[in-house]
């Protein structure tokens, strides 16, 4: 991949209307954190998504999920200046990278 190319499917990085874009990804987190799925594949994203906003707030959330997104930050570097713990950059960057798939699926279907 170059250095051009974006490295997430989000309509800031592609310019493509068709993909979602980082606040479709930070409204899904947020209310899978807030409304976490019980018997879901994926429901212990919800459930650490839930902690990781208890413990930090929901800023500081948007603000890793937008610099993983949308600038290309490393997922453990995405959380500098934040005062948080770089191993819930990784957890928030997963779910964010995530959701954002399921996003652009149902656009798909």
């Amino acid at each position: 991949m170059s250095d051009t190319e974006p490295r997430y499917d989000v309509r800031e990085q592609t310019g493509d209307p068709d993909h979602a874009s980082v606040d479709d990804v930070i409204d899904l987190v947020v209310h899978r954190a807030q409304n976490p799925r019980t018997e879901h594949e994926d429901a212990q994203f919800d459930r650490t998504m839930a902690t990781v906003i208890d413990t930090y707030g929901t800023e500081p959330v948007r603000t890793v999920i937008h610099r993983v997104l949308v600038d290309n930050e490393p997922f453990r570097t995405a959380t500098n200046g934040l005062e948080m713990r770089n191993v819930d950059g990784v957890r928030i960057g997963t779910a964010a990278s995530w959701s954002l798939e399921e996003l652009n699926a149902q656009d798909d279907g």
